[in-house]
């Protein structure tokens, strides 16, 4: 009787490693940021837009995902459109879209 528990201890003990390995990995993992997509989001850019059919602007800096910055303006109707963010006319949009919401 005192073999089998001895030789059941090893077995116990690497059954404990690995469950302290398990959990101490998943506590690592759950604080990292999780990313949605990666790759991006505006394959094709309008050179602009009229100003009224703007709700918002959302500019989103080059990154892992994307090495481009893209503008995407959400539309009164609820669509979305990628902008050219080099082009003239969506710079103005910017521009005006962030000085609408400094003046509130």
């Amino acid at each position: 009787m005192a073999r089998a528990a001895t030789a059941a201890a090893p077995r116990l003990l690497r059954a404990a490693m690995l469950l302290l390995l398990l959990v101490a990995s998943g506590r690592r993992a759950a604080g990292a940021p999780v990313v949605n997509e990666l790759r991006c989001h505006c394959l094709q850019t309008l050179q602009g837009i009229h100003l009224k059919n703007i709700q918002s602007v959302k500019v989103t800096p080059p990154g892992p995902h994307c090495g481009q910055t893209e503008v995407i303006a959400t539309l009164k109707n609820g669509q979305e459109a990628c902008l050219n963010p080099e082009a003239p006319m969506v710079k103005k949009i910017i521009n005006k879209m962030l000085n609408k919401g400094s003046t509130n």
